[in-house]
């Protein structure tokens, strides 16, 4: 079987033709964000392979077939409507690959964000939009990060038109703030939460509803989701597969969130990560990789990395440390940089006397994240 690859630098144009192919039966599989890694085959039906860094933060190729990414599309195009999309998301995450999809399934070709995200270029991409789709609905997905970027900017007349052009703007990959999201939308921006995962092919629960046919549950404080979205499970890894979707007596297939949670009233609470990760701009970030890094740096040797709530980027890593000192963070961020990725980069160094420690003599990290 052969595989079209691309890595986080790739022509989304390239991309949207692959993924257009894979469904057309005239191409194979695309890999997105990896490398062929593993020897065995890939499941019949196989459209991408989406490599995240998951919540250990090493990176893991999640399979979704044809079936699942079909399933997520349909019941978007169900619950917010029909129409044309826009990818301001890198073609490589699975909200970005959901964007083609949708454009593959709708039968629109979608618009392009050229470069990185600024206004300016949002401005442009929202006209291209208005020219090529005349009198269709208009839909986007977005970080974060972008929409506070789009919210910042609300002074410009042009900015709020361009985002008001869309009948619904998908926000997800981390926790919206609730300010943010009250902002835009007393701007008239129309915006939807979106929680899910490349293990989900991408957001399944929408403004905390579960998306048609999708259930969620949790079990042991954890929130696990089912439905036809969810992926085969992880490439060349049959026993992290089992371990993360689990079936029930009923051989309901449960996939395992590691987000922590409550169901209730048939709506879905996220109350965080079960795990030693935080999500910043859409990227899981393990805590326990960036604190690896920095302690190689003088000063650090006993500082402890935790996650701090951030309006712009949802969480952001803090090395904590008992004495700062000059250039202290510039080192860190940038030995955090080269092990993890920008979003490893600490944002500060906060000084805290004395190091709050367990019994064990380990870092208390509920303490030192509860003092920050």
């Amino acid at each position: 079987m052969t595989l079209a690859v691309f890595d986080s630098d790739a022509d989304p144009r390239d991309v949207y033709a692959a993924v257009k192919a894979a469904f057309n039966g005239s191409g194979g599989p695309v890999l997105l964000g990896g490398s062929v890694a593993h020897a065995g085959d890939l499941p019949a039906g196989t459209i991408a392979v989406v490599t995240t860094s998951g919540s250990t933060g090493v990176p893991k190729s999640v399979v979704l077939s044809r079936a699942s990414l079909t399933a997520s599309a349909l019941s978007t195009m169900k619950h917010v409507g029909e129409g044309a999309w826009m990818l301001a998301l890198p073609a490589t995450y699975v909200a970005g690959l959901q964007v083609l999809v949708r454009s593959v399934i709708g039968g629109h070709e979608p618009t392009f964000l050229s470069g990185h995200f600024t206004t300016d270029a949002f401005i442009r991409a929202a006209a291209e939009m208005a020219r090529v789709a005349p009198g269709l609905p208009r839909y986007t997905s977005l970080v974060p990060a972008q929409l506070q970027t789009i919210v910042e900017e609300a002074e410009d007349p042009a900015v709020v038109g361009a985002a008001r052009s869309f009948t619904a703007i998908l926000v997800g990959g981390q926790a919206l703030p609730a300010a943010m999201s009250e902002h835009a939308e007393a701007l008239g921006i129309r915006v939807v939460r979106t929680y899910g995962s490349s293990e989900t092919a991408g957001g399944c629960v929408y403004d905390q509803v579960p998306l048609e046919f999708v259930r969620a549950r949790t079990v042991d404080g954890e929130i696990q989701l089912a439905g036809p979205m969810l992926a085969d499970g992880y490439w060349g890894d049959a026993a992290l597969t089992d371990a993360t979707f689990v079936r029930d007596g009923d051989d309901v297939r449960w996939y395992r969130t590691g987000d922590a949670g409550l169901v209730e009233d048939g709506l879905v609470t996220v109350t965080g990560r079960i795990d030693n990760v935080l999500i910043s701009g859409g990227v899981n970030v393990s805590l326990d990789r960036v604190e690896r890094a920095v302690r190689s740096v003088p000063g650090a040797e006993r500082g402890v990395i935790v996650a701090a709530d951030d309006d712009r980027w949802g969480q952001v890593p803090v090395l904590v440390v008992e004495a700062d000192r000059a250039g202290l963070l510039d080192e860190a961020r940038a030995v955090a940089e080269a092990a993890v990725g920008v979003a490893g980069r600490p944002a500060r160094v906060v000084v805290m006397v004395p190091l709050p420690t367990l019994t064990s003599g380990k870092p208390d990290r509920r303490t030192i994240t509860a003092r920050l």
